[in-house]
């Protein structure tokens, strides 16, 4: 049962991180695909680090696991918006945008998990 309690307000505070954080850059750059990107290549950091974080520093699984990387990044992280610009770039028939936002997402996204996970090992 505290499993749910975690991951229900771990994934709270997710979802409005998200919200504040992707309306704040959408705003300041005046395209809600920035947003987006942004909140994904940061929750991806963040996933990383924290995954090897737990395993480097025996730091409770729990609260990693459910509260802070199902939770919280699991609800920060949306690759349901991600989609949906993809399909509003094709329904615009902006490809060449599409191409260079889906390849960076994918990209940026992988790398970011990556250089997460790298900053524990030093």
């Amino acid at each position: 049962m505290s499993q749910f309690i975690l991951i229900a307000s771990g994934g709270a505070f997710g979802a409005l991180s998200r919200f504040l954080l992707s309306n704040f850059i959408k705003n300041f750059l005046n395209n809600s695909l920035y947003g987006t990107f942004c909140v994904n290549i940061l929750g991806c950091f963040f996933i990383g680090y924290l995954i090897s974080l737990g395993y480097a520093k025996n730091i409770s699984e729990s609260l990693i696991k459910y509260f802070l990387i199902i939770g919280f990044l699991g609800s920060f992280t949306t690759f349901s918006a991600f989609s949906i610009e993809a399909i509003e770039l094709i329904a615009s028939n902006k490809y060449f945008l599409l191409i260079i936002y889906v390849s960076s997402s994918i990209f940026f996204c992988i790398l970011a998990a990556y250089i997460g996970i790298s900053l524990n090992k030093f």
